[in-house]
Parts: structure tokens; C-alpha cells; sequence
């Protein structure tokens, strides 16, 4: 198995174990030899902290979803060009934290056309897409019952970006108005299409079982993508 100069990215709905497997992946990577970057989606730079600080701002609430989407890409583009590309160009391997496969989930279930979130996030990336996505799948009611949250979102927040703060760690959300579960379960089903639709190879996982099992089902697919 060869991941030298490979971009992977583990995404996926919350709850499915991304840390963790992440985790797992660069201790395996780094064990047989290889040298891994690690990378997170949105922010990741100097500048892309900036823009995510900005997304967060709640003194933002008129922001146009199009503007929304354009500074999420803007993040990611500064990411490719500082961070991922250098190192792929370096022989390492990159594992991130998400990347456009959530935008197309998160802000898709929220009504932003799915063709348009394709061709911003080829822009932005300058054709640099992951080699491999691996999706952590399991159903959103499982997902919130691991991490003991609720969907739940500002008031205060645009319709677009509420669907997107679950791809902010540590995002503090309002109780008050929760997001339907119906919408969770728009943004699995979007997750499962992308083997599909998304550039690069996709594999779903079952991330329903142990932390191990799922492990067992990553390796097999990077066996499988980088004999």
C-alpha cells in the first residue's frame, strides 16, 4: 500500500468516529514509514482561520448564501495552496478533516444546488480533489445519541449556513430553534450519493460498529485505492 503523495480526507455525518479514525490512520501511515501532514476543512491556514472566525461572526446575519458558500471555497483554496498541495508535491501524505464532500451534504440539504457546490469547489481547488474520501456513515439519531447533542441552530444565522455549523468543532448552536431531523437525514442521504457524483474515488463505511471495525473497513479501503 502506497499513500505516499496522497490526499485523503475522512468526512462524513457528526458522531461517525472522524477524529478518531483519522487518529488511527496517521499512526498506521506513520508507522510504516510515511510522513503525514494533517489538514482541516474550513480553516487549516493563518488566513482560513480568518475566514472561519468570519462564518462564525453573528453580527453576520444577512449574509447571502452565495456569499457564504464563495468564503467557505476561499478557505479551502487557501488551504490547497499553503498546506496540501506543497505537501502531496513533497511525497507526503495529507489526511483531512472534511472538505467540499461536507459543503455539498451539509449546505445541499439546505437547499444551495448541489452542480453549483461541485463547480465552486473546483475553482477553489484548482483541480486539486482528494484521492480518496472516506465517508463515515451511520444514521443521524446514532450520530447525536454519541455525542450527546441535539440539532439545534441561531436563530440569528442565514438558512444555508445552519446546515453547515456542524462542520465547525466546538460551534455553539441555540437550542431554541433545533433543525429538523428529516434534515439530517437529507444530509446522510447526500453523503451516500457522492461515490456518484464527486471527483475521485468515494467509499462509504459503516461507522455504526466499533471504533476497531471501523478501522478494519478504512485499511481495506486504502489497500484497495493504493495496492
Amino acid at each position: 500500500m502506497n499513500v505516499a503523495g496522497k490526499f485523503i480526507v475522512v468526512d462524513g455525518p457528526d458522531g461517525g468516529g472522524k477524529g478518531t479514525q483519522l487518529a488511527r490512520l496517521e499512526r498506521s501511515i506513520s508507522a510504516a514509514g510515511g510522513s503525514v501532514v494533517r489538514a482541516k476543512d474550513p480553516g487549516g491556514t493563518e488566513i482560513g482561520e480568518r475566514v472561519r472566525h468570519l462564518l462564525l461572526l453573528e453580527e453576520n446575519p444577512g449574509m447571502d448564501p452565495r456569499c457564504e458558500a464563495l468564503l467557505f471555497m476561499a478557505s479551502r483554496a487557501q488551504l490547497i495552496a499553503e498546506v496540501v498541495r506543497p505537501a502531496l508535491q513533497s511525497g507526503q501524505t495529507v489526511l483531512c478533516d472534511r472538505f467540499i464532500s461536507a459543503t455539498y451534504a451539509y449546505q445541499g440539504a439546505a437547499g444551495f444546488p448541489l452542480d453549483e457546490v461541485l463547480a465552486l469547489g473546483g475553482a477553489a481547488v484548482g483541480g486539486v480533489w482528494p484521492d480518496l474520501t472516506l465517508i463515515l456513515d451511520l444514521e443521524p439519531e446514532l450520530g447525536f445519541a454519541r455525542t450527546g447533542r441535539t440539532p439545534a441552530i441561531s436563530r440569528k444565522r442565514s438558512s444555508a449556513l445552519r446546515g453547515q455549523m456542524a462542520m465547525f468543532d466546538g460551534a455553539v448552536v441555540d437550542a431554541i430553534e433545533q433543525r429538523p431531523i428529516e434534515y439530517h437525514r437529507r444530509v446522510r442521504q447526500l453523503f451516500r450519493s457522492l461515490p456518484d457524483r464527486y471527483p475521485g474515488r468515494v467509499v462509504l463505511i459503516d461507522a455504526a460498529q466499533s471504533a476497531d471495525a471501523v478501522e478494519a473497513q478504512v485499511q481495506d479501503a486504502l489497500r484497495k485505492t493504493f495496492p
